[in-house]
């Protein structure tokens, strides 16, 4: 500390904070699909704040904390204030209990991560990233917003959301991280058409393709685990298995 801090990564981290606040107060108010755009804005944020420290060589354990106590506001408190206030509140004392399970949950998330972050590989998770699960909680609001659905209708199938997406972030079910460095080395060139076609589709239907990704990578999580079971469970017997006897 006595030797400064680097400015810009934090900045990026203060932004991501910033956004999730005003996030806050626009679901006070009762604006709540802007408070769904501003969690995501600040996903965007949080993205990049670790993306220029590492590129710009200014990563720091200051750094670090900081962005884990901006994500547990930005990406805990912010999105179960909003889906409390925009769904759960009829649940009574089960909805604010989901909407505090959700926050409870992030932030064990992210303490696991801390403590984590240099024995465990860079490619993968260990259960659901926060920011996902704040997107796909904003995501969620912004669907039904697109259709004009009411936040009652299927408010059951909501309430299990809340509660699964609380599940999963304290799970060890991985996830990809997109951290791998082959992602910006070069690829087949088709590899460039399917992503110029998944920004056009994107930007043709941009609430129901946001909402399609996040439910998308929300699931693969789970489906990855089913599928590698039985190599996990090959590998478990031969951990375990005696030594033959010479």
């Amino acid at each position: 500390m006595r030797k400064g801090i680097y400015i810009l990564p934090n900045l990026f981290t203060t932004g991501s904070l910033f956004a999730g606040f005003y996030s806050m107060v626009a679901t006070m108010n009762g604006d709540f699909r802007t408070a769904a755009i501003w969690v995501l804005v600040s996903s965007i944020f949080d993205g990049l704040d670790g993306k220029v420290a590492r590129l710009t060589g200014t990563a720091s354990k200051f750094g670090v904390e900081y962005d884990s106590l901006a994500d547990l506001v930005a990406f805990g408190v912010t999105p179960g204030l909003l889906m409390y206030s925009w769904a759960l509140r009829p649940f009574g004392r089960l909805g604010w209990l989901a909407a505090f399970l959700f926050v409870v949950c992030g932030a064990l998330r992210l303490a696991r991560f801390n403590v984590q972050v240099t024995t465990v590989e860079s490619k993968r998770f260990i259960g659901l990233p926060i920011p996902a699960a704040a997107s796909m909680v904003s995501a969620t609001v912004l669907l039904f917003y697109h259709f004009g659905w009411p936040s009652s209708y299927k408010k059951l199938a909501i309430l299990l959301l809340i509660y699964s997406l609380a599940f999963l972030m304290v799970s060890n079910i991985k996830y990809y991280s997109f951290k791998d460095p082959s992602i910006i080395k070069r690829q087949p060139f088709a590899f460039l058409v399917l992503a110029v076609l998944l920004l056009i589709i994107i930007a043709a239907e941009p609430v129901i393709m946001l909402f399609a990704v996040f439910i998308c990578y929300i699931l693969s999580g789970p489906i990855g685990f089913v599928m590698s079971y039985p190599r996990r469970r090959r590998l478990e017997k031969a951990l375990h298995k005696p030594p033959r006897e010479s």
